[in-house]
């Protein structure tokens, strides 16, 4: 049962081999070339989280096993990691790339939500991290609790593709901050596009803001509001943005990330973006009925 995961692997390394990733350059000086090639790094990397290996120790040693036959080479860890962190702006570039090819990015629809990423527990932990930077405390409204780390917000086309995406510190950027800066950063879609979200976007200046972008925000009526906002709210699409991030952090594992660094967790949740859209990527190519389905390459 490797053919679809080995049809996968092959189409994403003639996409960055081809499209996305300059030519080498030649080696100069001693030492011995690379074992992987960053388009095979990237290939593994992607493997990895679709196999359901959240530790990489663990993954290197049953890579052979799994994917050996289209990667003979392998690395140790300490070289997939650091070279993996090396090459998180080149996963994020081809995690965006995908989904611009994808012909449901031309939709004139995109779903919007944000969730925090726990980098740690103890206080010990928060001492000593060296994740500073990116991490934060800050308070998960969803499950009424607090935690210590950063805030990850999405923008996905409504089959579940990932269109934009950031990390910020939930002490510096509140949500509405987040969600306004992620608009200004990146074009993620193609002219006046509404945006489904929750009602923690609410707000006059965040909608002037976001309509002045070209984004009409779509989301549920507060209780103190004097009118609702729109008359019949698409739950359904909530409930699909909620599954979204629930494939990231559970089946993706980003929820078990175990990054020590800001360049670490970068990559690491790049690294599960860009399984999800090369798997609905490649469910378009082979046209297949249900995109966001990751049943044929999780075995």
């Amino acid at each position: 049962m490797k053919t679809n995961l080995d049809a996968l692997l092959t189409a994403l390394y003639v996409h960055l081999d081809d499209d996305v990733l300059p030519a080498p350059r030649p080696r100069r000086g001693p030492g011995r070339p690379p074992a992987l090639t960053d388009a095979e790094l990237v290939c593994v990397a992607v493997a990895q989280v679709l196999l359901r290996y959240n530790d990489e120790r663990h993954w290197l040693r049953a890579a052979p096993a799994r994917v050996g036959h289209l990667f003979p080479r392998l690395i140790d860890q300490s070289e997939y990691n650091r070279r993996l962190r090396d090459l998180g702006h080149v996963l994020f570039t081809t995690a965006l790339r995908l989904a611009r090819a994808l012909p449901s990015y031309a939709d004139s629809l995109r779903l919007m939500d944000g969730t925090p990423v726990r980098c740690g527990a103890s206080r010990t932990t928060v001492q000593r991290s060296e994740m500073g930077e990116i991490a934060g405390y800050g308070r998960d409204v969803s499950h009424h609790a607090f935690y210590w780390g950063a805030k990850l917000m999405l923008i996905t086309t409504a089959e579940g593709a990932v269109c934009a995406f950031s990390l910020a510190n939930p002490k510096e950027l509140d949500e509405r901050a987040q969600a306004l800066h992620l608009l200004h950063a990146h074009r993620c879609a193609p002219g006046d596009c509404p945006i489904v979200c929750d009602k923690g976007f609410s707000g006059a200046a965040t909608e002037a803001a976001a309509a002045e972008l070209g984004h009409v925000l779509i989301r549920p009526a507060r209780e103190d509001e004097p009118r609702p906002a729109v008359t019949v709210f698409p739950s359904w699409l909530r409930q699909r943005i909620e599954a979204i991030i629930w494939t990231l952090k559970n089946q993706l594992g980003l929820e078990r990330h175990a990054a020590r660094t800001t360049e670490g967790l970068w990559a690491r949740t790049c690294q599960r973006i860009l399984a999800l859209n090369t798997a609905i990527w490649h469910n378009w190519l082979i046209d297949a009925p249900v995109k966001r389905s990751l049943i044929a390459y999780d075995h």
